[in-house]
């Protein structure tokens, strides 16, 4: 995830970085517009990684306790 979300962000900052040096208003909002984009996106690629993770977390608790049960 942490690739991801890092390749996201840094799209969003260099449109950024792209809308505030635009001399067009057509170029400007179509920077913004990609940089809103990039950063929906990264946001979305935390999220999963987030759930995912705790998806993990549970199955690893759940696996424990079918173990400790086992051995009883």
């Amino acid at each position: 995830m942490a690739d991801t979300y890092k390749f996201y962000m840094e799209r969003a900052e260099a449109a950024a970085s792209a809308a505030g040096a635009a001399e067009l208003d057509n170029v400007r909002d179509r920077e913004l517009r990609a940089e809103k984009t990039w950063r929906g996106l990264a946001e979305r690629a935390e999220s999963v990684a987030l759930q995912r993770e705790k998806a993990e977390i549970e199955k690893a608790a759940q696996r424990a306790l079918d173990i400790d049960e086992e051995g009883q």
